[in-house]
């Protein structure tokens, strides 16, 4: 830096043109505010250096320069190049600007520049950030070549709009795919909750030769694998994860914590949080928090929120559900309570509709139901489906009818299909010897056509998820299934015979 500043003064001293050498050297460095004062004091500049100038503002920021060096250049009757379009749109789809981009690309087309592959790969993947997925389609369909990017852009706006079906149907047109295209297609599944279309994607991607999974891809399945309780799949991952060091990734160490925990392998996240060590973050100390408190491990999980604080880790909402979660299964009521006050108090933490519903669940299961109604009349937002849901769920534990019946109207109103708001309020009829009640919930069910829904269970064998639902015959392979239940039904049946016949010789001595 410092020769750098020595030629400049003898640039001044003499007269000798070298401002476009010291410029390219400081864009190198990089020093871009220094190159940018030096450039500004260039009595004849070219649209070369403007052009870099724009290339290092959207490499290194901030990106609002390149759209003042572009306005500059345009005013002065400078020419940019393809590159400087490709570097304009992929700032504006950094700053999600598509009233910006749009400007750009009338200049863009003006120009003559509308056949270069490349800037019109930057241009969809600018129209696809910014949510103009129509926009984006319009020009990929007009492009004469399309690369694997500008496939990638386009499945990625899909997706991140939830349109699956679009984007599974591009991505089986691509010619070619990379590891983008594979992990595009499984985040999107995961993130919109899609987690069997995301594990199936995920093995279809290892049977595909030509493309290995990153740390971008492991930690976008393990989500899957951890919703679906898809354990064997999980532990198949985490081998890959061990081969190829994708360990060190804190997202994929943070996702690996948080399937173990889910399927409920709780001692191997707590060893995946231990080999985490002092890399952890809020999302780390979370999933193990959570995961414990789900597991009944309410002790440890509230010693490990401790540990956390004493640590500076400051929580966030998402730490206090694992709290009162834990307060919940350990039946701690009045340190629930002082956990919640402590939100706002300490943390400046606003309780969320979560929050409550984890309250309304502490008292209720304690049993303390009229306390729990206060709590609900006393929210600052409505309460949802799952907080009238966990007073009615505490109603029916403890036979309560006024507040279950109470509960059920809410429910009736916000959820009118669910046929299981119907099917507790009817139990807790029952259990009081209602049967007028249970009649009527019965007929009203029948009115309104509200049937219970089918049951159904997952199970993985080879790595493979497979869904049965109650007396189906879809699966491939029902032809042998029912008969091996019922071989097995009967085995236990018999079991059962023996066992009674046992105990009733062994009860007459």
């Amino acid at each position: 830096m410092n020769s750098l500043k020595q030629i400049h003064a003898h640039t001044l001293r003499n007269g000798t043109d070298q401002f476009k050498f010291l410029i390219l050297k400081l864009l190198q460095i990089p020093n871009i505010s220094y190159a940018h004062k030096l450039f500004d004091t260039i009595p004849q500049p070219n649209s070369f250096l403007y052009n870099k100038l724009i290339q290092a503002y959207y490499t290194h920021g901030p990106y609002h320069q390149c759209f003042y060096l572009y306005s500059q250049m345009h005013l002065h009757g400078f020419m940019p190049n393809e590159h400087s379009f490709t570097f304009l749109f992929a700032a504006c789809a950094s700053l999600l600007s598509p009233q910006q981009g749009e400007k750009i690309h009338a200049h863009f087309v003006k120009l003559g520049f509308h056949v270069d592959p490349f800037a019109v790969t930057a241009l969809v993947d600018m129209y696809a950030k910014c949510g103009l997925v129509s926009l984006a389609r319009k020009v990929f369909d007009e492009m004469n070549e399309r690369d694997v990017p500008a496939w990638n852009s386009m499945i990625t706006g899909y997706a991140k709009r939830g349109d699956l079906m679009e984007a599974r149907e591009l991505f089986e047109l691509m010619p070619c795919r990379n590891v983008v295209s594979w992990t595009t297609m499984i985040s999107g599944y995961s993130q919109n909750r899609r987690y069997e279309d995301a594990l199936e994607m995920y093995i279809r991607l290892e049977g595909d030769r030509n493309v290995k999974p990153n740390e971008v891809t492991i930690a976008s399945v393990l989500p899957a694998c951890a919703n679906l309780g898809a354990l064997e799949m999980g532990e198949r991952i985490e081998a890959l994860v061990r081969q190829k060091g994708f360990a060190k990734n804190l997202f994929v160490s943070n996702a690996l914590l948080e399937m173990y925990a889910k399927c409920g392998k709780i001692e191997k996240a707590g060893r995946v949080f231990e080999e985490i060590g002092w890399a952890r973050n809020l999302c780390s100390w979370n999933s193990m928090i959570m995961g414990l408190a789900v597991h009944g491990r309410w002790k440890a999980g509230l010693e490990l929120f401790h540990e956390m604080l004493n640590r500076g880790t400051s929580p966030d909402d998402i730490t206090f559900v694992g709290v009162l979660l834990a307060c919940t299964h350990g039946g701690l009521v009045e340190q629930g309570k002082r956990f919640f006050e402590s939100m706002q108090e300490e943390f400046s933490i606003t309780p969320k509709l979560q929050h409550y519903g984890c309250m309304v669940d502490l008292l209720g299961r304690a049993g303390l139901l009229n306390e729990a109604y206060d709590i609900i009349n006393k929210m600052p937002m409505q309460p949802d489906s799952v907080v009238w849901g966990a007073l009615l769920g505490a109603c029916s534990f403890y036979g309560n009818v006024e507040l279950a019946e109470k509960a059920a109207e809410f429910l009736f109103k916000l959820e009118p299909g669910n046929p299981g708001n119907y099917v507790i309020l009817s139990n807790v009829y029952a259990s009081t010897g209602r049967w007028d009640g249970v009649a009527r919930v019965r007929k009203f069910m029948k009115g309104n056509q509200v049937t219970k829904a089918v049951g159904y269970s997952f199970i993985e064998v080879d790595g493979t998820i497979h869904k049965f639902f109650v007396e189906s015959q879809s699966h491939s392979r029902s032809d042998e299934i029912y008969p091996l239940l019922d071989e097995v039904s009967n085995k236990m049946k018999l079991i059962g015979s023996v066992s009674d016949i046992a105990s009733e010789i062994e009860s007459h001595g």
